[in-house]
């Protein structure tokens, strides 16, 4: 069996840049977590880290 490997869509011409909107990431939720993190580990480092639970038992 052989395979064929079509592309649909995207403009013909890869300058053609119209119609494209780039949007910012948000941060917010990920500074406002390790925000967090650096306070707890400010406070008490060694209980952060025994708590810590790895998943897959690794």
């Amino acid at each position: 069996m052989s395979q064929i490997q079509t592309n649909a869509g995207g403009p013909a011409d890869p300058d053609d840049e119209a119609g494209q909107v780039v949007k910012a990431a948000d941060t917010t939720s990920a500074d406002s977590l390790l925000d967090e993190i650096d306070d707890i580990l400010e406070t008490n480092a060694e209980e952060f880290v025994k708590s810590y639970v790895q998943k897959g038992g690794q």
